[in-house]
């Protein structure tokens, strides 16, 4: 490997991740479990143990799986992408960099080498996913970001894993979670989670299934997210 390219980083009020980082050092790195735990909660899920030893944050977004789990959660956390090529680096926000299926905004003589992560310090977390089979792809994932403010949720960012061809982030939720400050309000939140996604059908799933699951998933991501 590229020492330069592993390894994680603070710049200000910004973890910097590098993209050759492999998952099992995002799993014990205390920058990240202190300011973005989001992404540790859903590392752990990734695969196995052998391919977490293996795997890298950067290969996993460069992939741009919609059933991979560390897309939505770069989406939901903010995240930016530093490329560079020939004709120098430049810096791509996680919104525009997930482009189409297995598509990503990275030109063909670029290399993701970094990926900056706005500090979620204080925010509570969860990543829920339901698959057929341990260490199989996400049919569904939610990824929960909370801030809470006296008993209420003052502020969520929530992405979804395969619920269309690229990760998205459920907007209609996060709008409808604001002040949230009970289970009804949460639960009555997250119905809203298929609003503006665009689901698949195939052998393991169908649509309106997805749809369910993401409504189910997004109720329990949020919850756990609230308790910590």
């Amino acid at each position: 490997g590229i020492p330069e390219l592993r390894g994680v980083r603070e710049d200000g009020d910004t973890i910097v991740i590098g993209a050759m980082t492999t998952h099992s050092d995002v799993l014990k790195d205390p920058l990240i479990a202190e300011h973005a735990k989001l992404i540790a909660q859903a590392t752990h899920t990734v695969a196995d143990p052998a391919v977490r030893h293996r795997g890298t944050l950067g290969g996993a977004l460069a992939h741009a799986d919609p059933a991979g789990d560390l897309p939505a959660v770069a989406l939901a956390l903010g995240a930016e992408f530093v490329l560079v090529g020939p004709n120098g680096s430049r810096t791509v926000a996680a919104s525009e960099f997930f482009v189409d299926y297995l598509t990503t905004a990275m030109g063909d003589d670029e290399v993701l080498t970094e990926i900056r992560v706005p500090k979620h310090t204080g925010w509570g977390s969860s990543y829920e996913k339901f698959n057929r089979v341990a260490q199989a792809w996400a049919m569904v994932g939610v990824a929960a970001l909370v801030r809470s403010d006296n008993g209420t949720i003052a502020e969520a960012r929530i992405g979804l894993t395969n619920m269309g061809p690229t990760p998205i982030r459920a907007s209609a939720v996060e709008q409808a979670l604001a002040g949230a400050g009970d289970d009804a309000a949460v639960a009555h939140a997250a119905a809203h989670a298929g609003e503006g996604a665009s689901p698949s059908s195939d052998l393991n799933a169908q649509a309106d299934y997805r749809t369910h699951l993401a409504t189910v998933l997004t109720k329990r991501a949020v919850l756990a997210a609230i308790a910590g």
